[in-house]
């Protein structure tokens, strides 16, 4: 069986400073992971996805399946966009698999955003060219009938803040988030006022302004507030 502990010191207490204590940054491992082997699972994959909490574009979800050793994953919150790219490009270099899920705006309008997301997770896990028999996601449960209906995982450990705790979630982060920021990219050029390539789909200022303009795109989720508002009389809203 895979060694999962985790590396010597993570568990020390943390420091002190000012009187007050420094709260160190969770290190990945595969602790999570270990739970499902010690349970016989043996193929076990890391799920996570990107792009719930945006006004626009798709919910985009990936799978991964790493070697078991140690990795420089780390959540893609974390980090910069210049060092999520590279870290994305070492997690396609290193996994035996990974593969990628989308569910689009209008499927989180018709379904709501949970479930789009837990689809485009589902789309990650069948696109996968090796079967995983468990999976460790980021608090987002997989239907179990659902996922046996198609011979999915059979097990799953689904806890809060995995990303930070799995090597293969924080994989698994790394690429969602920067396969919907190039698909985001992309969107900008179709529709340049709302400024994707800069806030990609999310509430910033400069696209609630263009939304309040222009109204909303097809690329947006019109179920969303301050989406769900008419366009400007006149005002194209595809381009």
């Amino acid at each position: 069986m895979p060694d999962a502990r985790r590396p010597s010191g993570a568990d020390a207490s943390p420091a002190t400073g000012r009187g007050r204590p420094c709260v160190a940054r969770e290190t990945p491992d595969w602790s999570l992971e270990s739970e499902l082997w010690l349970e016989g699972f043996r193929r076990v994959a890391g799920v996570d996805e990107a792009g719930r909490g945006a006004l626009a574009g798709p919910v985009v979800a990936a799978a991964v399946l790493l070697p078991v050793t140690t990795h420089p994953f780390v959540d893609s919150k974390t980090v910069d966009a210049p060092t999520r790219e590279r870290l994305a490009a070492l997690v396609r270099e290193r996994a035996i698999v990974w593969a990628v899920g989308e569910a689009s705006s209008a499927e989180v309008d018709a379904i709501n955003v949970l479930a789009a997301t837990k689809l485009a997770a589902e789309r990650a896990l069948r696109a996968l060219a090796l079967r995983p028999d468990a999976i460790v996601t980021d608090y987002l449960p997989l239907d179990p009938e659902r996922l046996a209906s198609w011979g999915g995982p059979r097990g799953q450990r689904t806890p809060a803040r995995a990303d930070a705790r799995s090597f293969q979630v924080a994989a698994a982060s790394l690429i969602a988030k920067t396969h919907r920021d190039a698909l985001m990219r992309g969107a900008a050029v179709r529709w340049p006022w709302y400024a994707f390539d800069r806030n990609k789909g999310y509430g910033a200022p400069v696209h609630l302004h263009a939304l309040a303009l222009h109204g909303p795109c097809p690329w947006h989720r019109t179920t969303f507030r301050p989406v769900g508002r008419p366009a400007p009389s006149g005002v194209a809203t595809d381009a």
